[in-house]
């Protein structure tokens, strides 16, 4: 089964709340979004998401978690 996105080319986004995506090269980034500078396949593009996402859940009082 070939992938729709076979062949395209991703770049990693990131808004204004430090949630991170990907988005098609070819397309413009969508509002409230901005490139990191980081773009290649779409595999390469989610593995860098996954080196940068933070846990946005927020820490316990005593800031252990």
């Amino acid at each position: 089964m070939a992938r729709a996105d076979c062949g395209r080319f991703f770049r990693v986004v990131v808004n204004e709340e430090g949630r991170y995506s990907i988005w098609p090269t070819d397309l413009a980034v969508p509002g409230g979004w901005r490139p990191t500078g980081f773009s290649g396949t779409r595999q390469a593009c989610l593995n860098q998401v996954t080196e940068l996402w933070r846990d946005m859940r927020p820490g316990d009082e005593t800031g252990t978690e």
